[in-house]
């Protein structure tokens, strides 16, 4: 009998603790509303693999986290701002969504900013590029993840131009991306001693680049640089190599190009292309294990945005474990105050202006003569400091930081 009490007394202690925890997050639940590209330009980039991602994250904590269950809603955001912002702004307002997560494509991501900044949510990009996130459009709430446009100028442009392209020319896809990703590119080139001769703009997203080939073909300049991502580019190399640009002498390069871009253009097209990444599955024993578990949920190796949703997911989940609460300040402040450690970042730091500053990589696509299976693409040339790919927080323009 007194066995019995004690049991049943134990086990209303053990409830009324996971109570009390759980009456720190509002609603008793955390919920994450993921939204990406899943059908269209960026949905091998991001798409269902960014949701394996987070879904492999919330596993980890066993789907609980702080004496709460831990939901994940997606959405497919069609790579258009007004869907985006109204899906978040419902997510927000009736299903109690505590934090965006991944939000490719920069229209998208600054579309949602604006809804994060109304209902004091976070936002965690991850797939989304441009520079602006950290600087003249942050918010307080809003972390920017996995690269930016400056850190991928100062690898694939900087390498580029010291290997003597001195001289450039732009097929840029036609949003804030692209336009972002050119300037940043510019300024690199032009301080290295480069110069722009001129850009063609192309829709986003675009089939064709015939038109936008010969225009920068003509233009003589010894690199033709693209600033744009996912399936643009890998038509746009396509359609440089129809044309005879790269066996003509001049070069191409692809300034946001991911794993499963090169993977989709082959060696045979792709070997010797240089480009910055912000992960790569083959670097350690690390990266590989993660890498594998993913490969056997999707059949693919991820891509650095993947990854990236991965580790943003992790580490906001990391923040409500230690501080037992889902309120946006008290996690964005216990996000900063941690460094980020796992297979994406080691060492990595959130700054005041949301920027998580990491290491990045320039790496070149292999010959098919150096590949040894599927996914051996990419061999690390470099490791870029953080420092050196983000610039230091005095340069942001951001006026919370």
């Amino acid at each position: 009998m007194k066995l019995t009490k004690y049991l049943a007394a134990s086990a209303s202690a053990v409830a009324m603790m996971a109570s009390a925890a759980a009456a720190e997050i509002s609603d008793g639940v955390v919920k994450i509303g993921l939204m990406t590209d899943m059908s269209a330009t960026y949905s091998e980039v991001a798409g269902n693999g960014t949701v394996v991602a987070a879904q492999m994250a919330i596993d980890e904590f066993g789907g609980t986290v702080a004496g709460a269950p831990i939901e994940l809603v997606t959405a497919d955001h069609q790579n258009k701002a007004d869907i985006a912002a109204n899906k978040a702004r419902e997510w927000g307002d009736t299903q109690q969504v505590d934090a965006f997560a991944e939000l490719v494509t920069t229209s998208v991501a600054l579309a949602v900013f604006e809804v994060a900044k109304q209902q004091n949510k976070i936002a965690l990009v991850s797939g989304a590029a441009s520079s602006p996130l950290t600087n003249d459009a942050c918010i307080p709430t809003g972390l920017h993840w996995t690269y930016n446009t400056r850190a991928l100028a100062v690898g694939t442009g900087a390498a580029v131009v010291k290997e003597g392209g001195d001289s450039w020319y732009f097929l840029t896809a036609d949003y804030a991306f692209g336009d972002a990703l050119q300037k940043d590119v510019t300024a690199v080139v032009e301080a290295n001693g480069g110069s722009v001769l001129g850009a063609s703009r192309h829709p986003f997203p675009s089939s064709d680049f015939s038109s936008f080939v010969l225009q920068a073909q003509a233009s003589g300049a010894k690199v033709i640089g693209l600033a744009n991502a996912g399936a643009d580019t890998t038509n746009a190399i396509k359609a440089a190599n129809e044309f005879g640009v790269i066996a003509g002498g001049q070069k191409v390069a692809a300034l946001l190009a991911f794993l499963t871009d090169i993977k989709s253009l082959g060696l045979d097209v792709a070997q010797g292309l240089q480009l910055t990444v912000s992960f790569y599955w083959d670097m350690n024993d690390e990266t590989r294990a993660w890498s594998q578990a993913f490969y056997e949920k999707t059949g693919k190796m991820p891509t650095g945005v993947q990854a990236g949703t991965y580790s943003a997911v992790r580490h906001y989940l990391k923040a409500i474990e230690a501080t037992g609460s889902d309120d946006s300040e008290t996690i964005v402040a216990k996000m900063r105050e941690m460094p980020v450690e796992d297979m994406f970042a080691n060492g990595g730091v959130l700054r005041s202006d949301g920027r998580m500053v990491h290491d990045m990589y320039l790496a070149e696509v292999k010959t098919p003569a150096e590949s040894t299976g599927e996914w051996d693409l990419l061999k690390i040339v470099r490791t870029i400091p953080g420092e050196e790919a983000y610039g230091p927080l005095s340069e942001s323009t951001c006026p919370t930081k």
